[in-house]
């Protein structure tokens, strides 16, 4: 699912807006945003080897894989995008 960089923005804004005193979101290069996530040590070496198969990066993995969960999970989700 992709969305807008105006969709982006705004809903960066609302989580800025909703959070208080939260740390802002950062929109990059208006078409994603960053995030910062922790895995086990398994499971990085797991996607490292599967970039690294796919000649690809470890951050497409891990978006690639993100969709597809949402697709799977929420079906009606992906058809707003």
């Amino acid at each position: 699912m992709v969305k807008s960089g105006e969709e982006v923005e705004r809903y960066a804004s609302m989580k800025a807006d909703r959070g208080g005193g939260k740390k802002k979101m950062k929109a990059q290069n208006t078409a994603q945003v960053r995030a910062t996530i922790s895995f086990p040590p398994h499971v990085y070496e797991t996607l490292e080897g599967i970039a690294r198969e796919k000649k690809v990066s470890l951050a497409w993995v891990v978006r690639e894989a993100t969709e597809k969960y949402i697709a799977d999970k929420w079906p009606l989700f992906k058809a707003q995008g």
